[in-house]
């Protein structure tokens, strides 16, 4: 087959071709209309290579529905290629050192999400932006309050306007921050909205209702954790979906040195922060019958609350791994005896099973109940 390497620009996608270790053709084209005729339907099937990125997921549907393999490559491993060696990067030499690693069989592939898990992270990605987008503006007006001398209760974000409403401000206050909660409003009516479609989500998607019966594990923590896995086959352990996501610590080893630092860091940031704080969440409502929980405690003990999260929430990745590659639903006895790679389906007793989902049930349901009367309370003003 014919190795081609892209590169995407903002404006423009580099294409070169190479054979037998030589560049044979090379193009620059301003979209996908014009990348046709190199790579349409009707041309000689390729292998292509092009940087993983979201902006590549529709591309590579496209290449797909031509006839073309598409390879993604990992952007944390490009420069082992050569990519920007010697202070040289362009568009042009990216896409030729992306074939010529192509041709050569030295790609470090990544993995392409599938349609569905890629629906799940536009619509995480959108509810995201708004949720940072109205913290930054809650900050501003709590901010200005605080500058005159004057105050705003505590509530959550999502209550936050209509505390506001009814504070005590001054005219001055009030006009000065009136325009900010505004935004505010309208950016709650916006998030309900996502979060009504982040439901019908996860009421599609069995699997979401099946880690959700781990405690500390709400919606959108399950969706995020489907959304980026996306396959659990395509990890062999626990430990590499820790690493992945970048929750296992750095190491430096050399000689009779051995160093030991933080966790990595790499992967999936946003996951990443949603099981850090699923993990405070476990933290800060001890539950005796929870064997992750009572753990985390005692490291927390030794080590402190900080360490004690981390720690937690490299956990939670292995366990709800090890729930969606064995079909089982939580049972805090069966974790309390096992570790992750000991939850199989075939030990685990229906019963148990059943009442789990019941549970997950419940929490979806009361999601939807706060979302409709949040939506309601709006509505009405």
């Amino acid at each position: 087959m014919r190795s081609v390497g892209l590169d995407l620009g903002s404006k423009r996608i580099s294409f070169c071709e190479v054979a037998n270790a030589r560049v044979i053709k090379r193009a620059t084209c301003s979209g996908i209309a014009e990348l046709q005729q190199f790579l349409g339907a009707e041309t000689a099937p390729a292998r292509v290579a092009v940087e993983a990125c979201r902006e590549v997921w529709h591309l590579a549907g496209v290449l797909r529905g031509w006839g073309h393999e598409v390879i993604l490559i990992d952007t944390t491993r490009v420069r082992q290629l050569g990519i920007g060696a010697h202070g040289r990067k362009t568009d042009r030499i990216d896409a030729e050192v992306l074939a010529s690693a192509l041709e050569a069989g030295r790609v470090p592939a990544a993995h392409l999400l599938s349609p569905e898990r890629q629906t799940m992270r536009y619509e995480l990605g959108v509810r995201r932006a708004l949720v940072e987008t109205r913290a930054s503006y809650v900050t501003m007006v709590r901010h200005i309050v605080r500058s005159h001398g004057q105050t705003v209760g505590t509530c959550t974000s999502g209550y936050f306007a209509v505390k506001v409403r009814g504070a005590k401000l001054s005219d001055e206050v009030r006009a000065l921050v009136g325009p900010v909660v505004e935004l505010i409003e309208q950016l709650d009516i916006r998030i309900r909205q996502a979060d009504a479609k982040l439901i019908e989500l996860g009421k599609a998607e069995p699997l979401v209702a099946l880690l959700m019966t781990m405690p500390g594990v709400a919606l959108i923590v399950a969706i995020a954790f489907v959304s980026v896995i996306d396959d659990a086959k395509r990890f062999q352990s626990a430990h590499q979906v820790e690493a992945y996501l970048g929750l296992v610590p750095s190491e430096y080893s050399s000689g009779t040195v051995r160093r030991i630092g933080a966790i990595t860091k790499q992967g999936n940031r946003y996951l990443r922060e949603l099981l850090l704080e699923a993990a405070h969440s476990v933290l800060r409502r001890p539950n005796s019958e929870n064997p992750l929980g009572h753990w985390a405690q005692a490291v927390r003990a030794r080590r402190g609350l900080n360490i004690a999260a981390v720690a937690l929430a490299r956990r939670l990745a292995g366990v709800l791994w090890a729930m969606w590659r064995d079909d089982t639903v939580y049972e805090p006895a069966r974790v309390g005896l096992a570790s992750a790679r000991g939850l199989r389906r075939a030990a685990q007793n229906l019963d148990v099973r059943a009442k789990a989902l019941v549970v997950s049930a419940e929490k979806l349901q009361r999601r939807v109940r706060r979302t409709t009367r949040l939506v309601s309370e709006v509505a009405m003003k």
